[in-house]
């Protein structure tokens, strides 16, 4: 296998001084994983300037639909016009939306300028992911991944610290204007030291129609997802619509898919063991991640009556916990199998979720957060071994095609997540309170601990789900002869 690696990285000639690279490709990943925290303690600050209270959700929202669609788009186009130029695009409008949030006048533009940054961190993340999997063997990997994943866990700490800094005490547009240096300083690593010579003899034909098909469909799926139940209620006319007219053009997109010429999506990603494995792991991963995400500082503010800071350090623990068992797993994956590592991961997250389900309204909040970390632990042996398998089944013609469907995978579980966490604590407060109930941050601690206790038995159920998902992973995937290049 690593010497099959060793020809890919030849036939597209790259020249690159990996460390350099590395660091490039750390910095465009911080940019992201920093934004993921940061936004969200300031806002109140926001809301204080610019107004529009009942809108703000929607910061989050437009940017997850964003980066969600064009996540599979970009991870085709680095497979047919080469990693650095889209990454150069990603990290040039992460960076240029940045700008624009930090100059925004009114709510709806600062919305809209987060959707210029979703575009961008769509690009970044699985493209990141595909170079690293270009320039490093599998066995490299099992240490790369571990670096990768500590720009979370810092970030878990830095975002929330800076945007409480700026907010408090400088003004809450510097949390996007400090991303002006981290960008500039990765699109500079990446222009000079990052070389490739992708293959330019074949005349590519772009998918437009599947892109296009893709990006409504996927985006009118995700919307629907996201709002049901908040914006509008599920049975209502606006609701139908938008999911009937998301299904049938997602299977619009699977005919046009079938007779494309170059598939933004091929449909051998559908049919093969080793990427299902990976991809519905990453989809429950996105389930429970959203359900920790959300719920966790609630249950912290609301029952356990921590303070905004607090809630997010409890939080912080599952992050911190990712990196220490992702730098592990490398060493596992590579001993024991790509299934057995997982395996162990979502048996861990099953005792995370376990551990969850015994804080109580007398728990301490290191209670809390000793369930997250384990939790995290848990993810970091199943998440970052399933993305390694899934690129070492593919030559580099395809890398980026299945990196963006293991990422896409991730953003929709988020959806699904939101959607069945929120339908299921929203019911329960019903049955406490009654239908005209408050939103769930204004419940007192009694009828709010139920409910979110009710997410926190879905998010075990996921995990016991993520443990079948994994079980059909090969222990050793072999790389498949590639009859993507027909499709």
């Amino acid at each position: 296998m690593v010497t099959s690696e060793r020809v890919d990285r030849a036939s597209v000639g790259l020249r690159s001084e990996r460390g350099p690279v590395l660091l490039a490709v750390m910095l465009s990943v911080g940019l992201v994983a920093i934004d993921s925290t940061v936004l969200a303690t300031a806002v109140p600050a926001v809301v204080r300037d610019l107004g529009g209270f009942t809108q703000f959700p929607w910061l989050f929202s437009i940017y997850l639909l964003a980066q969600a669609v064009s996540v599979p788009i970009y991870g085709k186009l680095a497979d047919l016009r080469g990693r650095k130029p889209m990454m150069l695009v990603g990290v040039g409008l992460f960076v240029a939306g940045s700008i624009l949030c930090g100059v925004a006048w009114t709510m709806p533009a600062l919305i809209a300028f987060r959707l210029v940054q979703g575009l961008g961190a769509g690009a970044i993340q699985p493209i990141a992911m595909t170079i690293v999997g270009d320039i490093y063997t599998v066995a490299e990997r099992a240490r790369v991944q571990g670096y990768l994943a500590s720009v979370w866990g810092l970030s878990a700490v830095i975002g929330p610290t800076l945007g409480g800094v700026f907010s408090d005490y400088i003004s809450w547009r510097w949390i996007f204007f400090v991303n002006i240096p981290l960008g500039l300083a990765a699109a500079w690593m990446l222009a000079r030291r990052f070389h490739e010579n992708v293959e330019r003899t074949v005349s590519h034909r772009i998918d437009y129609a599947g892109a296009v098909l893709l990006a409504v469909g996927g985006s009118l799926l995700l919307l629907g997802l996201l709002e049901g139940g908040v914006m509008w209620a599920w049975d209502s006319p606006v609701s139908v619509a938008v999911l009937v007219t998301a299904v049938v053009l997602l299977v619009a997109f699977i005919l046009v898919e079938r007779r494309a010429a170059e598939p933004v999506m091929p449909l051998w990603v559908l049919g093969r063991r080793v990427l299902n494995s990976a991809n519905a792991s990453a989809l429950l991963v996105g389930v429970l991640l959203i359900g920790l995400t959300t719920y966790v500082p609630l249950y912290a503010q609301g029952v356990l009556h921590t303070s905004a800071l607090v809630a997010g350090f409890a939080l912080a623990a599952m992050t911190l916990g990712w990196p220490l068992a992702a730098s592990l797993a490398g060493r596992l994956y590579l001993r024991l199998g790509f299934r057995t590592t997982m395996l162990l991961g979502a048996v861990i997250v099953t005792i995370g979720a376990g551990i969850l389900l015994t804080v109580t309204a007398a728990s301490s909040v290191l209670h809390l957060a000793f369930a997250c970390f384990v939790v995290g632990l848990g993810l970091g042996f199943a998440s970052s071994p399933s993305v390694v398998a899934a690129q070492a089944s593919v030559d580099w013609r395809s890398r980026g095609v299945v990196t963006g469907a293991n990422m896409f995978a991730r953003s929709v579980g988020s959806a699904v997540g939101v959607a069945a966490f929120g339908a299921v604590a929203n019911s329960m407060v019903a049955a406490s309170v009654g239908s005209g109930h408050p939103q769930l941050e204004h419940l007192s601690g009694e009828v709010l601990a139920p409910a979110v206790h009710s997410v926190y038995y879905g998010a075990a159920g996921a995990a016991l789900v993520l443990i079948v998902a994994v079980a059909f992973m090969p222990n050793h995937p072999q790389r498949d002869q590639p009859a993507e290049a027909s499709s």
